[in-house]
């Protein structure tokens, strides 16, 4: 009898003892994301993918590719499907043989969602990433769940031609041959200026790892020159832009900014755009918020999503 209750609570702890393994084991597996491509609109289109749950899209600025959202993927893949898609032109997506205007691009990753059989999401855009994201939003409203626009400008809206003429902002009208020219072979200086000057501490900016990559992603031929189409495409930018602002958006908006970068000046732009908007902006933080201040970005996003 003794040798049975000794064998039972040996079974007993051998049973136990695998169930906290396997929950530990469950707990610190990594979550897969995994890469895709999608021909949308006669477009080449690269995009990442993890996680289940409610659809969020996740829209990369100038200076980087969806790399940068593998961290946040991570964090949020147990809750959401996430997707987060290079621009036409830049990362792993294909150079369009016209011009991309960020209305054209919205509608892109609309139709790529689609394709996936995703009808509506929550919209998530940083630097001129957020500009894909408000036009997604503008025109596809009753398919935006929510929207989150992180650390830039909206041209066309409130005080966004401020910004734009600031001569210290020399890098939207650099652009053209001999820009071109100028930056070839010299890509790193050239980036370096964004990832370190438009950081609050260019210590704990971009990682030397993520800097390698986007390096090698924008030295591609016709890579920079893809690049620099959309800060070309600004005045006809702000002319969509100031018509779709008479129409206010419906969805619940995030404003997410640096204290020390273009957090404030956002806000002021956003909240014209709709009803109902939230502002977090990071103290001792610049640009690169997800980055940067990977806490409070990542508080802000999940909080609201």
């Amino acid at each position: 009898m003794l040798f049975r209750q000794t064998s039972l609570r040996t079974a007993l702890i051998i049973v136990f003892s695998c169930c906290i393994f396997q929950s530990a084991q469950a707990q610190t597996t990594k979550p897969v994301i995994t890469s895709h491509y999608a021909m949308i609109d006669g477009v080449k289109l690269h995009y990442l993918q993890a996680g289940h749950g409610p659809a969020v899209l996740l829209i990369h600025g100038f200076a980087e590719t969806s790399l940068m959202w593998k961290p946040a993927m991570r964090e949020l893949s147990d809750r959401f499907t996430l997707i987060a898609p290079d621009l036409p032109g830049f990362g792993d997506s294909a150079i369009p043989t016209e011009p991309q205007q960020f209305r054209t691009t919205a509608v892109a990753f609309h139709d790529l969602l689609h394709s996936l059989g995703i009808k509506s999401a929550r919209v998530v855009g940083h630097d001129i990433g957020l500009m894909a994201a408000y036009a997604y939003a503008a025109q596809f409203p009753a398919e935006t769940e929510k929207l989150v626009l992180m650390d830039a400008l909206l041209p066309g809206i409130g005080n966004w031609q401020s910004i734009y003429d600031n001569p210290g902002i020399w890098h939207f009208r650099f652009n053209g041959p001999i820009p071109e020219a100028l930056v070839r072979g010299r890509e790193a200086i050239y980036f370096t200026q964004f990832w370190d000057g438009f950081a609050a501490d260019k210590n704990h900016s971009i990682s030397a790892a993520d800097r390698a990559a986007y390096l090698k992603a924008y030295s591609r031929p016709g890579r920079m020159r893809a690049a620099w189409n959309y800060f070309i495409a600004f005045p006809q930018t702000a002319l969509d832009f100031a018509t779709f602002v008479k129409t206010p958006l419906p969805m619940p908006i995030l404003v997410v900014g640096g204290g020390k970068a273009n957090g404030t000046e956002l806000a002021a732009e956003v909240k014209l755009t709709g009803p109902n908007v939230k502002v977090v902006i990071l103290p001792g933080t610049g640009h690169w918020v997800m980055e940067e201040n990977f806490k409070g970005s990542m508080a802000a996003l999940t909080e609201f999503l």
